[in-house]
């Protein structure tokens, strides 16, 4: 079962590329958005300063690059469904969940972030553009898993044989893999915004084809929305497993120092960005920097602070 879960890996992986490169063809050659500026003098008073409005035109899809965009979905689904296979037989070779090292942890976070974008992606077809570099995350995030990370199937530590492995690592897997699909979101966001307002050379010029950046922001909104209260329940429930097996709710652990600054940032970006003084584009750089803590609680805390938390095993 062990052997038969890396090679589901290089299999979900090789999904991935694949649909990567249909939605990269579709990307490519496929909707043809022509924007034309028109500068229009609105008088406000006497000699008000002029007003650009965007006039974009219809989209036009070739129907070469509308079914290597059908392809690449149906690419991603095999993806998906050769991920979860990978994970289950990684738990059926352990005997237990499989997020008991850093490597078992990271592939799980990409199935959620799969499985959300797919979800995503069923509900809002129009978001099919994004499929380019949501695969392209799985891509990087399960190579560097594969290469860097990666570890036999061992016993758990004894510090994680607990019932509450199952909730608070759940939990926190969850939350994980729904902000890596709002942090694309959110950069695409960021990029789609420049491109509106005429920067069209790189990196601007990658999101000339996704949707526009009110609907990016939007997404990216309601995706950090339905995870953060996940995170804050993983946060809640790894204070009580603390306590079960350590004595205390909190210890200044690096592990829960970082989730807990994690916490704040996402608490921050929501708060900026129901607040309508506050810009959505500075909202989304919160966003984005919540996820750069997540990164550092994830591979910093794991890889190079050593502390209470340090069990992953590479």
């Amino acid at each position: 079962m062990a052997e038969l879960s890396d090679q589901l890996l290089v299999v979900a992986i090789l999904g991935y590329l694949a649909a990567m490169l249909g939605y990269a063809a579709e990307y490519s050659f496929g909707t043809r958005g022509a924007v034309a500026r028109a500068a229009e003098r609105e008088l406000v008073g006497a000699g008000g300063p002029p007003v650009v409005l965007e006039k974009v035109a219809p989209p036009r899809t070739s129907d070469l690059s509308e079914k290597a965009g059908r392809i690449a979905v149906w690419l991603t689904v095999a993806a998906v469904v050769a991920h979860l296979a990978t994970v289950l037989t990684r738990a059926f070779a352990a005997g237990r969940v499989p997020w008991g090292n850093m490597y078992e942890f990271v592939v799980t976070v990409g199935l959620v972030g799969a499985v959300t974008w797919t979800v995503l992606l069923w509900r809002r077809p129009a978001v099919r553009p994004l499929g380019l570099f949501v695969a392209l995350a799985q891509v990087l995030l399960l190579g560097a898993a594969g290469m860097v990370l990666y570890t036999p199937v061992t016993p758990l530590v004894p510090a994680l044989n607990s019932y509450w492995l199952v909730i608070h690592v759940s939990a926190a897997v969850t939350a994980s893999g729904i902000f890596l699909v709002g942090f694309v979101a959110s950069v695409l966001h960021l990029l789609r915004s420049g491109w509106e307002d005429g920067k069209t050379g790189f990196p601007y010029q990658l999101a000339s084809r996704v949707p526009g950046a009110d609907a990016l922001e939007r997404l990216a909104f309601r995706v950090h929305a339905f995870a953060f209260p996940i995170w804050t329940l993983a946060i809640m429930c790894g204070a009580i497993w603390a306590e079960a097996a350590w004595g205390r709710y909190w210890g200044w652990d690096p592990k829960e120092i970082w989730s807990f600054i994690a916490w704040v940032v996402y608490a921050g970006y929501l708060h900026a960005r129901a607040t309508p003084s506050v810009k959505r584009r500075t909202a989304t750089w919160l966003a984005i920097a919540g996820w750069v803590t997540m990164m550092v609680n994830l591979f910093g805390v794991n890889l190079v602070i050593s502390g209470l938390h340090s069990y992953a095993g590479v």
